[in-house]
């Protein structure tokens, strides 16, 4: 069974309010296991910047960086690996292989991958899906969880509020 929060983001802010709460909902306790969420939504419907503001929001102070031309880029935050993939430029799902993705599919960490139907067959399958649509006043993400572990992150992902 698939369940699904609705979550409203009128603005930027809200956008970094639900990217914080996902990181504190996905980087909980360690994990033998990768959590993977695919990011979802049309061209500028927010993706990079909800992974931008997970990553800034765990205390990483570089430059993160759309992986368009390299495809993933990873970054190592306390301890854990989190790996940003942007599938889009992808022409085969094949291509995933030279990128050595099957190797990091035994680590744990979190996987962030954008366009994610492109990597198919050759990705691990998702704990959670974030759905990034345009709606009246701003955007609204659509977070569904596939498993129990993305169960227990949608659980404790609650409902974002306040300021950042």
């Amino acid at each position: 069974m698939t369940l699904t929060r609705r979550i409203d983001l009128p603005d930027e802010a809200a956008t970094e309010r639900l990217a914080a709460a996902l990181a504190i909902a996905c980087l909980g306790p360690a994990t033998t296991q990768p959590l993977v969420i695919f990011l979802e939504g049309d061209l500028g419907a927010g993706k990079t910047t909800l992974v931008r503001a997970l990553i800034k929001s765990r205390g990483y102070r570089g430059r993160v960086k759309s992986p368009t031309y390299t495809l993933i880029e990873s970054y190592v935050l306390n301890g854990t690996q989190i790996h940003h993939l942007d599938l889009y430029r992808v022409a085969d799902a094949e291509e995933l292989t030279y990128l050595g993705v099957r190797d990091l599919v035994s680590e744990p960490g979190l996987w962030l991958i954008e366009w994610p139907h492109r990597g198919l067959g050759f990705l691990p399958p998702a704990d959670l899906r974030v759905l990034l649509s345009y709606a009246a006043g701003g955007r609204a993400a659509d977070v569904s969880a596939f498993t129990p572990a993305g169960s227990a992150a949608l659980d404790a992902l609650g409902q974002p509020t306040g300021p950042n």
